[in-house]
């Protein structure tokens, strides 16, 4: 009897598993996200508030300006590409914001609906604009790839037993927000689940070279960036950045093999 309410049981699961795959958009790579957008971005949005009102948020500044610029330009860039490839409908929802935050660490991140943060710590290491595009077309890619959906959507399989979000909310709020923010590389705490994987990486470089490309920015920058990453991956202190975005010299022979197909869309500003 319970050898058949088991194999019931994973009958179902596959049917759910099947049924709320989805494709990643531009690539085609089908994925396990089952969390409606609008819901996500309902947390998200809440998040980041909160993140703005607990964190010193810098205005104002050279580097905030940069920040802001850089974001808008890259803004721009992925509304025109998910227009040209008729995918204007997955950035339904967003409302776009950029902000710096005063922080030594050395991150950034994007959440859903198009909400980005940049921390101080970081900006050294992007050395000037061209290098900040490189991150933000990075990060905002793993946004528009819909990677932390899909990371939502595992833990929330293997630790709820594929609850709907909103049920889960309810029921574990401080476990479901711990796993929103660490889905999304945000905070230091990456608990049950594991860094990007190394295809979420490859899509996230892939999609990030086009952006950048696409808002003026030249797709050269961005080897030299991880390059300088992996430099300072050789520190005593391995970065928050890179707890959640592995570097190597693969990654960089990877993205020097990308830049022709980005060069296509390049845009001079």
């Amino acid at each position: 009897m319970k050898q058949k309410v088991l194999k019931i049981f994973s009958l179902l699961l596959l049917v759910v598993i099947t049924s709320t795959c989805k494709k990643v958009p531009i690539t085609g790579r089908k994925q396990l996200a089952f969390i409606p957008a609008s819901e996500l971005n309902t947390l998200s949005f809440s998040q980041y508030q909160q993140i703005k009102e607990k964190e010193q948020v810098i205005t104002g500044t050279p580097e905030a300006k940069m920040v802001e610029r850089v974001g808008r330009r890259i803004q721009k860039a992925v509304e025109d590409y998910m227009a040209m490839n008729n995918q204007s409908n997955l950035l339904r929802g967003f409302e776009w914001e950029f902000i710096l935050i005063k922080n030594d660490a050395v991150n950034a991140w994007c959440i859903p609906g198009g909400k980005v943060a940049f921390y101080t710590g970081i900006l050294p290491v992007c050395q000037n604009e061209e290098g900040v595009a490189v991150v933000m077309g990075h990060e905002v890619a793993h946004a528009i790839a819909q990677h932390g959906n899909e990371r939502m959507s595992q833990a929330l399989l293997q630790q709820f037993g594929g609850v709907a979000l909103a049920v889960a909310l309810r029921d574990k709020p401080s476990e479901t927000q711990a796993m929103f923010l660490a889905a999304y590389g945000v905070g230091t705490t990456l608990g049950a689940l594991l860094p990007f994987s190394r295809l979420h990486e490859s899509e996230a470089d892939r999609l990030g070279l086009i952006f950048m490309a696409m808002a003026g920015y030249h797709p050269d920058a961005a080897p030299k960036f991880w390059e300088r990453m992996a430099r300072l991956k050789g520190g005593t202190v391995t970065p928050e950045f890179l707890s959640t975005h592995p570097s190597d010299q693969r990654r960089i022979n990877d993205l020097n093999a990308a830049i022709p197909e980005a060069l296509k869309y390049y845009k001079p500003q």
